[in-house]
């Protein structure tokens, strides 16, 4: 993840990389022309210098020869080691060619000339040293309109090489305002760039946080490319919608579930006439028919008052799976009473499973759904079965009957626990205990066992499955 920080440090090294190399070229194209500019001035008044120590070396001369006095020789002298160390200093910073290499023999000549006088004037020889001051006098001349010469051709060198300079210096100009122009429009395409990837995302962002505030939380995440603290951030925010749907989606089902249960009680109520008086009315019943011998009515009220008593209390109790069994027991020996031959009912249970818990009337209620919409209009031939068996770590139970069935859309809406409304069946008061619907059975085991799962196999006329698997 790069971060906004070092996005803004390295385009900052970027743009002051860039001026300093503006800077610098710049620099470096000045410094060679004041280069050139010390060098020229340097050359000129080092021939300047070489013309006016040849003159007073020249007049020193002179004066010696007119009064050839030891002061005259010693002044002579002097000027001379001085015009010989400018001589020297010119051979050795000047390139030697054949204008300059004839001005440094013109020197050499002027030395020789100017010592031959002193000579002559030593030897007093009149003719000599008058030849040789007249020479040197000459080749004097000859140095100083050399020297002019040679000023005059560096200045016309110069001309054309300042020309050139300047040439350079106006693309140098040229080259480091194209480059500052560029680093200006550099910086807003990248003020652009930079700004509308944050706005961007916070306007998403923005439009994301106005939708869950009206209360639209499956809406689609926000997207960043760029991996930095926005990215992050835009993470962070769709992980926490994500977090309140499945809050929001969470209290939804409690409050769904919790609204089934309070249904449930109240059809519970509405079945239940006086429950407690009717239960003990039905046992006086009983105990006064197995007085009177008549055991088979006494077996029948019993089981009835069995099954109000275990329907009476709060459903949202939790029980085990043997309680539920032995109260389908008596729901069937109540049917198998009144029907007769005309209803088979079919155990096949498994000891080791009735240790399980689950929710309060689960068993009873798909039993009566079974019969009341299953068989109950069958004329003879009606089987409901129930088997309880141990499938790896669940508990599987199966309610089997071969009745009139289901087709695929009733089965669907049926195992639909999100939707509240209950299925439309045909209703049959008749054999109804409990009032209790498949879906709200779901429902509560659902909430009861978030493993459980419920499957319905059903077809019109070929009978209805339906399988439950809870953990043990």
């Amino acid at each position: 993840m790069i971060k906004i920080r070092t996005k803004l440090l390295v385009y900052f090294a970027a743009i002051l990389f860039m001026i300093v190399v503006v800077f610098f070229v710049r620099e470096q194209s000045n410094q060679k022309v004041m280069d050139l500019y010390d060098e020229s001035v340097e050359h000129f008044i080092l021939l300047n210098e070489l013309t006016k120590k040849t003159t007073q070396t020249f007049q020193s001369l002179q004066i010696y020869v007119y009064e050839p006095l030891p002061q005259n020789l010693s002044i002579y002298m002097e000027e001379k080691e001085q015009l010989i160390t400018l001589q020297q200093e010119f051979t050795t910073k000047e390139e030697v060619g054949i204008p300059k290499k004839n001005y440094l023999n013109m020197l050499s000549s002027f030395l020789e000339r100017s010592d031959q006088t002193v000579e002559g004037v030593k030897r007093q020889d009149i003719q000599q040293y008058s030849m040789n001051l007249n020479e040197a006098e000459k080749t004097s001349n000859y140095i100083h309109e050399k020297t002019l010469e040679l000023i005059n051709n560096e200045l016309t060198e110069y001309k054309e090489l300042s020309s050139l300079i300047e040439k350079k210096i106006s693309y140098t100009k040229k080259l480091g305002s194209t480059i500052i122009l560029s680093i200006i429009i550099f910086s807003i395409l990248f003020a652009l760039w930079f700004s509308n990837g944050i706005t961007r995302t916070i306007g998403r962002l923005t439009k994301a946080a106005q939708k869950i505030s009206k209360g639209h939380y499956s809406g689609e995440d926000v997207v960043v490319s760029r991996k930095d603290e926005l990215w992050f951030l835009t993470k962070t925010f769709n992980e926490m919608k994500r977090n309140i749907l499945q809050s929001v989606t969470e209290i939804e089902e409690k409050a769904r579930l919790s609204q089934l249960l309070k249904e449930m009680e109240l059809k519970s109520l509405q079945n239940q006439i006086n429950p407690h008086f009717l239960f003990n009315t039905l046992n006086t019943i009983s105990k006064t028919s197995y007085i009177e011998g008549a055991e088979k009515t006494s077996d029948l009220i019993a089981s009835v008052s069995a099954l109000l008593r275990y329907n009476i209390g709060n459903l949202e109790r939790e029980t085990l799976l043997k309680d539920e069994v032995d109260v389908v027991k008596e729901y069937f020996f109540i049917q198998k009473t009144r029907f007769g031959n005309r209803v088979t009912f079919e155990e096949n249970i498994d000891p080791g499973c009735l240790s399980t818990p689950l929710p309060c009337l689960t068993l009873q209620p798909i039993i009566e759904n079974a019969f009341v919409h299953g068989i109950e209009d069958m004329a003879e031939g009606a089987v409901i079965s129930l088997t309880i068996f141990q499938e790896n770590e669940k508990v599987c139970i199966e309610v089997r009957d071969n009745g009139i069935g289901m087709d695929q859309q009733t089965r669907d809406k049926l195992l639909d626990t999100s939707n509240e409304k209950d299925v439309t069946l045909p209703q049959k008061s008749s054999g109804h205990s409990t009032g209790i619907g498949m879906k709200n059975v779901i429902s509560r085991l659902k909430l009861f066992d978030k493993g459980s799962h419920v499957d319905i196999d059903s077809e019109l006329g070929q009978g209805t499955t339906v399988r439950i698997r809870i953990t043990k």
